[in-house]
């Protein structure tokens, strides 16, 4: 006897990962809730998209994170919660956001599984991360408390890198378009960094929510082929591409000196 696929709520659809991880639940047959400002305003982009979700069988509920009882009342409506807010909701406002959810959470009573918005590094094993990345770490471990204070059933996905954010510029910050020319190396470039492409970790989170093993534990994407050094991307960049690229490094502390004055430029 097949069981039945957990209703699912997505916080953020609209969002970079958002959006994926919508189609990706209606893809595998979970009935889908995307949740959305009650007020959109003129934004046309996001109202064709959620506009798109409905025509594809999701349904839109508008509530507000200033609105308690809007929230609580779409979180009874499914089984499972996936926070995937943007990256531009991120530090103060978006803690603030993701404990709102939490205590709506809590209140309902319903839920078998939440997903908090993580995704990328374990801040679990990130305790001697350096500023300025060292809040975002510890953000997250206030909503991970939040969730455990709660009592809330979870399922923390991290998948490191996104590929979309760092392969296109060849693992430099601030570049997501391949240079034909030259490339800045980060030291030596030989260390390993875990990429995955963003359609499958949307894929995994959500084969994730109905599996028991990944019940209040941390789903880790890391496919072997996918865990490259900076060079072994260049690498794979100049065989594409049929030419080797100059290269010049900036050593670590050149490049913790510019994020603590956040003015990396490495072109």
């Amino acid at each position: 006897m097949q069981m039945e696929k957990s209703k699912v709520l997505i916080v953020g659809g609209t969002g970079y990962l958002g959006k994926r991880l919508v189609k990706a639940s209606l893809a595998l047959g979970h009935q889908t809730y995307v949740l959305h400002r009650m007020e959109i305003g003129v934004d046309i982009e996001k109202v064709q998209m959620l506009l798109s979700f409905k025509e594809q069988g999701a349904h839109l509920l508008p509530a507000s994170f200033d609105d308690h009882k809007s929230l609580v009342d779409a979180v009874k409506l499914v089984d499972v919660v996936i926070c995937a807010i943007s990256g531009v909701h991120i530090r103060s406002h978006q803690i603030l956001l993701q404990l709102k959810l939490v205590d709506a959470i809590k209140e309902a009573g319903n839920v078998k599984r939440f997903l908090p918005s993580e995704f990328g590094t374990d801040p679990a094993k990130m305790e001697n991360a350096m500023e300025p990345g060292r809040i975002t770490f510890d953000d997250k471990i206030k909503v991970r408390k939040a969730i455990k204070e709660a009592g809330i059933p979870f399922t923390y996905v991290s998948a490191n890198c996104f590929a979309g954010y760092f392969l296109g510029g060849l693992c430099q910050p601030g570049r997501i378009l391949p240079s034909k020319d030259y490339v800045v190396l980060l030291g030596d470039g030989n260390t390993l960094a875990i990429y995955v492409d963003e359609d499958d970790i949307a894929t995994y989170t959500i084969k994730a929510i109905d599996d028991p093993r990944t019940l209040n534990k941390t789903l880790y994407i890391r496919p072997p082929k996918n865990i490259l050094s900076q060079r072994q991307v260049v690498e794979i960049w100049e065989k594409l591409i049929g030419k080797e690229l100059q290269k010049s490094s900036i050593s670590k502390e050149e490049f913790l000196t510019a994020m603590k004055g956040d003015a990396l430029n490495i072109t």
